[in-house]
């Protein structure tokens, strides 16, 4: 990295403690816990939970007719999820390790813990759990996609984009062909940040 670039890399590592300080808080406000990579209340907190929790019968009596209407079609997504899910864990468990690129962590991006708020009833915690999965599975193929692009292709666009991936910070500059002839194979092989990070994972993570 150029050491305009470095700088911001260390920024952006600056503000994520900041980030993670901030999350701190959250837990001692809201009153939570974590034991064995779970997130758990305390019993008052849990009672009150409880209290606020919309019941059922009243949850669906309230719905509008179009959220019924299209909650079959949303819902149709689980099977090209599952699909790409399965795909993307046999592509990454077979072309990865030939190429020397670390596999993404499939826990890291697929989460289950809103279901099990008190505050949510039954069918809030299953949009939660197909919400989860959902956004989840992506950000994990996302991943995926993004280390293959760093072995195969890692120029950067002459456009700027929206949200750039992960490993975006990592690629060369478009349009330095001097850089790239020089540097291409030590770009497309780091991925010492990811094996540090597998070495020292969030104590927080299940």
């Amino acid at each position: 990295m150029t050491p305009t670039e470095e700088a911001l890399s260390s920024r952006i590592q600056s503000l994520e403690k900041e980030l993670k300080v901030a999350l701190e808080e959250k837990e001692k406000a809201f009153q939570y816990r974590w034991a064995n990579g779970k997130a758990l209340f305390e019993k008052a907190v849990l009672g009150k939970h409880k209290d606020l929790k919309h019941w059922l019968p009243s949850y669906l009596l309230h719905g509008r007719f179009l959220a019924y209407a299209t909650a079959p079609i949303i819902y149709s997504g689980i099977v090209p999820f599952m699909l790409l899910d399965v795909f993307l864990t046999v592509y990454q468990g077979i072309c990865f390790p030939v190429y020397g690129v670390p596999k993404a962590r499939r826990a890291d991006y697929i989460v289950f813990d809103r279901g099990g708020l008190k505050y949510l009833n039954l069918l809030e915690r299953l949009n939660c759990i197909y919400c989860s999965y959902g956004n989840g599975l992506l950000a994990y193929g996302t991943e995926i996609a993004a280390r293959t692009e760093q072995h195969w292709c890692p120029i950067k666009h002459a456009h700027r984009l929206r949200a750039p991936h992960s490993r975006y910070q990592h690629f060369l500059d478009y349009g330095d062909a001097q850089r790239y002839n020089q540097q291409v194979e030590t770009v497309r092989n780091d991925f010492v940040d990811l094996k540090t990070l597998t070495k020292s994972p969030d104590s927080r993570q299940g």
